[in-house]
């Protein structure tokens, strides 16, 4: 009879040999698996949110000469939003920033309208990727090497501001994705155990009768990785209640169908990574450990 199938056959039978140990390890599993997808789904809405705050923060505004035709307006704008790193463009014609200057300004803005005093203009929407200082500043002089360009600006200030807090918020996020990912291990781990323990006889007898270290671990690793995918699956199942319920009351939160199978299958596969590394730090202590008289 070959390993493998042993392996596997025991690992199934461990469900029946001890249910109560076995039920609480995968709820424990289920929990820490509901935490990090949780957190996992949160970090991705930051991040979406991250890089809208970064483009919009980010934008440019190219402002034409007073004597350019609108053709040749028209074009540049067409130019602008075929410019690499360049996510969209809207061309804003004088007629229509006055239309805005007086929507903005209210009461009183019909003193500036006697004569046309703003001048056309390209807003330029920038990709998230690009939407970083060096990236912009290299835009920023090529918009301007343009024929019949006045003047690109942007609030680099606000940018460099925003980019700081980002990279705090990624900081603290990342430190708390590993926290709980320690967390989660150290619950297993130790769940595990509980498991383990409840067989120690059975390890016992297997170490007297000359099994190797290897040969005993096996088919707890293979349980414990059962546990976790089973655990996966009922974690994924409370994820997506929880957001499908949140993205009722706040549809800003919905995310696309694919994205969030990705994250739910990615969190079956994180629980039975889970089982399978706590089963391996469980076993090999305890296997370590037990005396033979």
């Amino acid at each position: 009879m070959s390993i493998i199938p042993y392996s596997v056959r025991e690992g199934f039978a461990g469900f029946q040999r001890a249910k109560f140990a076995v039920f609480t390890s995968t709820s424990a599993m289920a929990v820490a698996l509901i935490l990090i997808g949780l957190f996992g789904l949160l970090s991705y809405q930051a991040q979406q949110v991250s890089d809208w705050l970064r483009q919009r923060v980010g934008e440019l505004e190219i402002f034409l000469q007073d004597t350019i035709d609108t053709p040749m307006a028209r074009a540049l704008h067409e130019r602008a939003g075929a410019t690499l790193g360049v996510d969209g463009a809207d061309y804003i014609s004088q007629e229509e920033a006055t239309r805005i200057f007086q929507e903005e300004f209210g009461d009183g803005a019909e003193i500036f309208l006697s004569e046309s005093f703003l001048p056309s203009s390209i807003k330029v929407r920038i990709q998230s990727n690009y939407a970083n200082p060096d990236s912009l500043h290299a835009l920023i002089a090529e918009f301007e090497s343009w024929n019949r360009v006045d003047e690109v600006v942007f609030n680099e200030p606000l940018l460099a501001k925003v980019q700081e807090n980002l990279r705090l918020l990624n900081t603290v996020g990342l430190a708390l994705g590993i926290i709980v990912i320690l967390a989660s291990l150290f619950l297993v781990a130790n769940t595990i155990r509980l498991t383990i323990y409840a067989r120690r006889l059975l390890i016992r007898t297997m170490k007297l009768v000359g099994a190797t270290d290897s040969f005993i671990r096996r088919p707890f690793l293979v349980e414990g990785v059962m546990q976790g995918i089973l655990a996966g699956i009922v974690a994924s199942l409370v994820v997506w209640a929880l957001f499908t319920g949140l993205g009722n009351y706040l549809p800003q939160m919905a995310i696309s169908g694919t994205t969030v199978a990705a994250l739910l299958a990615g969190v079956v596969v994180c629980g039975a990574l889970l089982g399978w590394l706590g089963s391996l730090f469980a076993v090999r202590r305890f296997i370590r450990t037990i005396q033979l008289h």
